[in-house]
């Protein structure tokens, strides 16, 4: 059972790992819009952290298009630049999950930080208008482990996943 997993998710062709790819991405995307749909509203960073996964899964279809045109060259030099899109989400994931646990301070713009003179007026706007989502009171944990922090694994993983693809030569 453990090999045919293995199997499953370590095709012996560039073209199974770009598609394995391309369905990862998608699938994190999909999950993502579905706890969007039904209540879980993302921060600022978590939608930038997005960005990665928007970038990846059309980059992956190509890799995986090069991969059965017969482009070994190009579907491993699409590889590198997937593994530095996914390697580029760790740091920004590794980020923000450091402000969800307290560890250092976000961005003033999704952590409520006040900036200025105060103006009750103003300010009783905003609560009227604003709904802001702070980047450092994570809206969901699975596992004990932020979203972020999923993020973070997932987008290592696909990463390391890439480079080692853009090693291989078939």
């Amino acid at each position: 059972m453990l090999l045919r997993l293995v199997a499953f998710a370590f095709p012996p062709n560039q073209l199974g790992r770009a598609l394995w790819t391309t369905f990862v991405a998608l699938a994190i995307l999909a999950t993502v819009w579905i706890l969007q749909s039904v209540g879980y509203r993302p921060c600022e960073l978590c939608l930038t952290e997005r960005i990665a996964f928007y970038v990846g899964a059309p980059l992956a279809a190509l890799v995986a298009l090069a991969a059965w045109r017969g482009a070994p060259a190009a579907a491993r030099l699409g590889f590198v630049a997937l593994a530095l899109v996914f390697f580029a989400n760790v740091a920004l994931s590794g980020y923000h999950a450091g402000v969800e646990y307290h560890f250092w301070e976000g961005p003033t713009a999704c952590t409520g930080s006040l900036s200025g003179p105060l103006n009750v007026n103003d300010m009783l706007k905003q609560i009227q208008t604003v709904q802001e989502v702070r980047c450092d009171d994570p809206a969901l944990r699975i596992l004990g482990v932020s979203l972020a922090g999923w993020d973070l694994v997932v987008s290592l993983a696909l990463g390391l996943y890439a480079a080692m693809a853009a090693t291989l030569k078939r």
